[in-house]
């Protein structure tokens, strides 16, 4: 495996050879269809090969596009179960893998973030890594103080392939948009390239660590590492000892597994921003891990990656959201629409049927709507084909909300947070949680 820097024309062939290769294999498929092979048996043939070639792509190049792919793993659970099936070896393994850097150009970025002298302050260093992250990966150690550490480590050149990547997948996401009926890949792309900048400053995710850290210290179900030393290519934090990663879960977790660390999620998302000020912006599953008490029950939740964080104005999540959700949830779509005139996400003279606004936003609000919900693939894949298909009315109420740029952040990380919890299958008191933990549901 290469360094992470490559030469710009064959990052750029890589990634622009991602829908050629789709359709080369749409038209070799029309061939086999027109020989007489069963068209459900092309159409898996392409998707497998698809899926593989495009995953693999994004694997291996790092930076933006493994960003990018991590992305799209959050909201499998909303493709077509025809689509999904195919790819979803490949999404999972994403979550949680990528081909690794080697053992020297490791040591390479230790000296250069943390002085030649970083060996005595971190004594061991396994040069296996242990996890993958988009823009580096994640090496055990031992601290001078005797405590097991994390060591992440930036990929060399990270910045530059990463800033690179992403402008070429902004420009051939329409060629890789047919891989995903029924999600829009154009804002998905922006929405990572907005905080690229950001997940590249280890200093500024330390920050935003020790506040999380700080937080949630002595929790009863959240851990948060502390944070050892920052430079900057590289982050050391206090080692979370964990058997896997909620991706484990999702593939092999049992009923009782899935809910309860289902709910730790959902709360966290929610009182996260509660305590601190800031939101966890990254909910794919590779960044939650379990902590099983020594029976082997369901525990705690460990919590990883800081690099995406949403800095909240309001320190916390807007109140208006809750007192929104709840109106939509307890009151009539007439009401509903009144008080989202009032607070600005509908202007004045943009005219809406206000039971298409409440369809639209029903992925939201349903699950407040029970003691309890179970949310399912089903039940996600359904949520996406009512607001994502432009033959269905509620497809239009997109473009007369006038969502303000703060809300864009809380409202893809939600909308991960619904996929992640969907793709657990898991039953959670989603009202309950909501009125203790989100500002303005209780009083909505």
């Amino acid at each position: 495996m290469s360094d992470l820097p490559r030469k710009a024309a064959a990052r750029t062939a890589r990634l622009a050879a991602l829908p050629l290769g789709y359709a080369g294999r749409q038209a070799v498929g029309l061939g086999k269809r027109l020989g007489g092979a069963p068209a459900e048996a092309v159409l898996t043939e392409v998707q497998q090969r698809t899926a593989e070639q495009l995953f693999r792509t994004l694997g291996e190049l790092k930076g933006g596009a493994m960003k990018f792919g991590q992305a799209l793993s959050v909201l499998e659970a909303a493709l077509p179960e025809e689509v999904a099936a195919p790819y979803r070896d490949q999404l999972t393994a994403l979550q949680d893998s990528a081909p690794p850097m080697p053992t020297q150009t490791v040591r390479e970025q230790l000296a250069l973030s943390l002085g030649d002298d970083w060996k005595q302050r971190l004594p061991w260093l396994d040069g296996a890594p242990a996890a993958a992250a988009s823009i580096g990966q994640v090496h055990r150690g031992t601290w001078q103080d005797g405590r097991d550490v994390a060591v992440k480590v930036q990929y060399p050149g990270a910045g530059e392939a990463l800033l690179s990547d992403l402008r070429q997948l902004a420009r051939v996401a329409r060629g890789i948009a047919p891989v995903f009926p029924g999600i829009d890949i154009k804002p998905l792309v922006e929405e990572v390239q907005a905080r690229a900048a950001e997940e590249l400053d280890y200093t500024l995710e330390a920050d935003a660590q020790r506040t999380y850290a700080a937080a949630f210290r002595d929790d009863p179900d959240v851990v948060v590492p502390d944070v050892v030393d920052v430079g900057d290519q590289a982050l050391i934090t206090e080692w979370l000892e964990s058997p896997h990663s909620l991706s484990h879960v999702i593939r092999e977790g049992t009923q009782a597994e899935r809910d309860h660390y289902g709910r730790l999620f959902v709360t966290f998302l929610f009182e996260g921003p509660r305590r601190t000020g800031m939101l966890h912006a990254d909910p794919h599953p590779g960044n939650y891990r379990v902590l099983p008490h020594e029976d082997g029950s369901p525990g705690r939740i460990g919590v990883l990656d800081f690099g995406a964080v949403a800095r909240l104005p309001e320190r916390g999540l807007p109140s208006a959201m809750g007192r929104l959700i709840r109106i939509a949830s307890d009151s009539t779509a007439d009401e509903l629409v009144a008080e989202l005139r009032r607070e600005g996400f509908i202007k004045d003279r943009i005219q809406v049927d206000p039971q298409l606004v409440l369809d639209y936003l029903s992925p939201f609000i349903e699950p407040t709507r029970h003691d309890t919900f179970r949310f399912t693939r089903v039940w996600m894949r359904e949520q996406f084909e009512r607001i994502n298909n432009p033959r269905n009315p509620s497809f239009t109420v997109a473009t007369k909300l006038n969502l303000p740029t703060s809300y864009l952040l809380i409202h893809r990380t939600w909308l991960g947070g619904l996929g992640v919890l969907s793709q657990l299958e898991a039953e959670a008191p989603f009202r309950a949680i909501m009125e203790q933990h989100l500002p303005g549901f209780a009083e909505g």
